[in-house]
């Protein structure tokens, strides 16, 4: 009976105390299903259901799709997200139909990794963790789009909040389970990704010499790229093939300061490759230059209250997972950091905690307004730029729509081939095959592309400033927007 009336458990779980007289807080489940379904609530208001797919998701979703050929897969690409969107793609062609099922499921991920963390931390600081991960503008952009990141990031926090718990001697089988299936995930996204969030957990395992996590751990992350692997020595001639294919796609793995592309990629840009162009307005940056300050008070704060592991780990694993997209491309893409914004969540909310309120638990009153009101300048700075890239992207993707509206026009109907610039994206949207004869996409030849004219209808399409390519340069033109236009005459 030690600890009397201040052991009593709040919602049923571990390190939930409540002191005398205090009001009862709500259950730990609650109060993070309750975080997933506003963030799922919010991604159906603020991003466009009916925001056609991007050019990276008409990769992904022509692989399970019947209603459109498939697009090229190229090396670094992995099966996980059309896995994840064949439920409703394969039988599907409806983009709102898509976008919802995939926000109402990021909601579930969001609620089953924070409920990995339970017992680790009080159930405010895993709330406020999941509400700052979910309101980063990237998070909300890409919950309901058909992206392999959001979903390592889920993965890393599952697997992560487990294998914190296993060390603790907690939940037996099911963390280790939890471990596995965190593993797992992240691996079928983004293997190479899973590796570099893994490498902490890894050595430390090792250290502790604890040999079910290691099965659990290792084993998750090999269930889930063995298909990758597979598919490398069945199309590629090897692992090692593959892996320096999709180095030389990603411009060259090796030392490239990208912090600085990453930075300018905060104001909304998508892909940032070239990543020129000035900075965004420090306001949309300094939340990201505070991050990491924080995560180390975070850090530094658990160190104090003997719970070290609890925060170095994620932190570590958010370094890991950061270093290859900060130090080792020469582009950038603020949905790399996904993972690494996830776990750097757990220890930032419980640093902001230790900044609003004493060991007493009670307020201070002068940080507690201060930080209240840098979180929500921090907020309307993200929705800002999450308002201007989804407008950005909207209208991008209805130019593919005019596009491909006026190819049916001009005879270029299914099936059909569109070769040249953007043929990716303009091949589904008009519903053909794409080729490419050079480039990171490139999977045919100009003679391919000629004997294929003689049978189906097959568009050469030149950007702005661009030259015909040889083959097409005798094909009728036609200008669609700023884009010049070549269709082949009938076979």
């Amino acid at each position: 009976m030690a600890g009397g009336a201040n052991a009593i458990l709040v919602g049923g779980r571990r390190g939930e105390r409540a002191t005398p007289g205090t009001p009862r807080r709500l259950p730990v489940d609650l109060l993070l299903a309750a975080v997933a379904a506003v963030f799922t609530v919010a991604q159906l208001v603020l991003v466009h259901p009916s925001m056609g797919l991007g050019w990276d998701e008409t990769v992904y979703v022509s692989q399970v799709t019947t209603h459109h050929p498939a697009a090229f897969f190229s090396a670094p690409r992995s099966r996980g997200v059309p896995l994840l969107v064949a439920p409703v793609a394969s039988w599907s062609a409806s983009t709102e139909l898509l976008r919802v099922y995939l926000a109402v499921l990021s909601g579930v991920g969001l609620y089953l990794a924070l409920r990995a963390w339970r017992g680790l931390f009080p159930s405010h600081v895993l709330a406020t963790a999941g509400a700052f991960f979910a309101t980063l503008w990237v998070t909300l952009f890409y919950g309901p789009q058909a992206m392999p990141n959001y979903w390592v990031a889920v993965g890393a926090l599952i697997c992560v909040g487990c294998f914190l718990r296993v060390l603790r001697g907690e939940a037996g089988r099911r963390a280790l389970w939890g471990v596995a299936a965190g593993a797992l995930l992240m691996a079928l996204m983004r293997p190479t990704d899973a590796v570099w969030v893994a490498v902490p957990l890894l050595l430390l395992v090792l250290a502790r010499r604890h040999w079910m996590l290691l099965v659990a751990l290792a084993g998750g992350l090999a269930a889930g790229g063995l298909e990758w692997v597979i598919e490398a020595y069945a199309w590629y001639g090897g692992l090692g093939e593959r892996l320096s294919r999709a180095s030389e796609i990603q411009g060259g793995l090796g030392w490239n300061f990208a912090v600085d592309d990453q930075m300018r990629s905060l104001g909304g840009r998508g892909l940032c490759r070239p990543c020129t162009g000035a900075m965004p307005n420090p306001l949309v940056t300094l939340w990201w230059v505070v991050l990491p300050l924080l995560a180390a008070l975070g850090v530094a704060v658990a160190v104090r209250a003997r719970r070290t592991a609890t925060a170095l780990v994620p932190f570590a694993c958010s370094v890991t997972s950061a270093l290859p997209y900060l130090f080792m491309i020469g582009y950038a893409a603020p949905r790399f950091l996904q993972p690494a914004y996830a776990l750097l969540a757990v220890p930032v909310a419980d640093a902001l905690w230790h900044l609003v309120r004493n060991g007493r638990g009670r307020w201070r009153p002068v940080l507690a307004p201060l930080v209240a009101l840098a979180l929500a300048g921090h907020l309307a700075a993200q929705t800002a730029v999450l308002m201007g890239a989804v407008n950005r992207n909207v209208d991008s993707r209805q130019d593919w729509t005019r596009v491909a509206d006026e190819l049916h026009r001009l005879g270029v109907r299914p099936p059909c081939l569109v070769t040249g610039h953007e043929s990716i994206p303009i091949g589904y949207y008009t519903g053909c095959s794409s080729g490419e004869t050079s480039g990171n996409n490139g999977n045919t030849t100009a003679a391919e592309i000629v004997d294929t004219a003689s049978r189906i209808p097959v568009a050469a399409i030149t950007g702005p400033g661009g030259t015909a390519p040889g083959y097409a340069r005798d094909w009728t033109p036609h200008r669609i927007t700023d884009l010049s236009v070549r269709v082949a005459p009938p076979g």
